[in-house]
């Protein structure tokens, strides 16, 4: 019981740091004196939860909150991704995602448990905001790891979960604006709507879990399913391991099943960064392209709670809290 209690005070003590980082003007993501991402795994302090972009801080303060209070590390990703989920701001995940082609918010999830890598996932699910949740009931009330389309949303409804109109005014003007500028081109997306929230955890006992979530590639061809929901590609843990996720376009990470790389790369020894840059490099090759042209990006997290992330966009960022800090991180850079 004191153990307990001096890690829900040190979590607190994080929490109340990575509050800090989010609200400081230093820690804006283009911000080049931000701390390189193996920096932070230095002296770390288990609970560790690592998310990509610079929405998954408070993301990551959330699933620290949820953790502290006795939730356990299945509660802690799921909740704090349900915090990107619900924040119409980011309109690459749940609640004011940009819709497809036709108008439509298809989100995908995915959701891991490291013990024995039990699993859930949900694709192309439309009409509710929190496809991680119901991935994640996926894998714990079913026999099954994906549901897909209007099954997934009739079992999100028969399992409780309440829809929603998804649409922002946002967004239903960003797809009408889309809409007249590429009526004769079906399937054309901008260029950087793909920032996908993946999130991983680890606890002091050495449990492992993670999810990712995504509103996919903005005004997509309906139907379209990215690397998100697929388990190897944009999220998988190994509770022996690590974990990774994935964040890009995603028809370049599920080709080469991406993040099951990067823990296969570290159960041969790699470190969670090294590994990330080895799963970059196989895709590059395997393309024949040079890295700065694929938009592919991983975080990843050891057992020993050691994080890391590389991509190949110069805008990407990620985030990391421990039980005595949080801040948004610099992964390497691979071009």
């Amino acid at each position: 019981m004191r153990r307990r209690t001096a890690l829900h005070t040190a979590l607190a003590t994080g929490v109340a740091a990575a509050s800090a980082a989010a609200q400081d003007p230093a820690a804006d993501p283009s911000d080049e004196n931000l701390a390189n991402v193996e920096e932070f795994s230095t002296q770390v302090s288990r609970p560790v939860f690592i998310a990509t972009w610079p929405f998954g801080l408070p993301a990551c303060q959330h699933a620290a909150k949820q953790f502290q209070s006795g939730g356990s590390i299945l509660d802690a990703v799921e909740k704090g991704i349900n915090v990107t989920e619900l924040d119409a701001a980011v309109t690459s995940v749940g609640l004011g995602g940009y819709p497809n082609a036709q108008g439509v918010v298809q989100l995908d999830a995915s959701f891991m448990d490291g013990h024995r890598q039990r699993a859930g996932a949900v694709a192309a699910l439309e009409g509710f905001a929190n496809p991680i949740s119901v991935a994640r009931r996926v894998m714990e009330s079913t026999r099954h790891v994906m549901l897909a389309g209007r099954d997934a949303a009739r079992f999100a409804k028969d399992q409780g979960f309440e829809p929603r109109d998804l649409l922002t005014e946002q967004s239903r003007e960003a797809w009408r604006t889309w809409q007249s500028e590429n009526a004769s081109s079906p399937g054309t997306v901008p260029a950087d709507s793909h920032d996908t929230i993946a999130l991983l955890g680890v606890t002091p006992t050495d449990h492992l879990a993670g999810g990712c979530s995504t509103s996919g590639l903005a005004f997509k061809l309906p139907g379209r399913v990215g690397d998100g929901p697929l388990i190897g590609s944009g999220l998988y843990v190994d509770g022996r391991i690590g974990a990774a996720g994935a964040t890009g376009v995603g028809e370049n990470i599920l080709r080469y099943c991406g993040s099951f790389l990067i823990v296969e790369a570290m159960r041969q020894g790699l470190s969670p960064t090294d590994a990330c840059v080895a799963a970059i490099r196989r895709i590059a090759d395997g393309e024949q392209k040079p890295p700065g042209e694929l938009s592919v990006n991983f975080v990843a997290l050891n057992r020993q709670g050691v994080v890391g992330a590389a991509g190949t966009d110069e805008e990407f960022r990620c985030a990391a809290v421990d039980a005595q800090r949080g801040q948004l991180l610099r992964p390497l850079l691979v071009r």
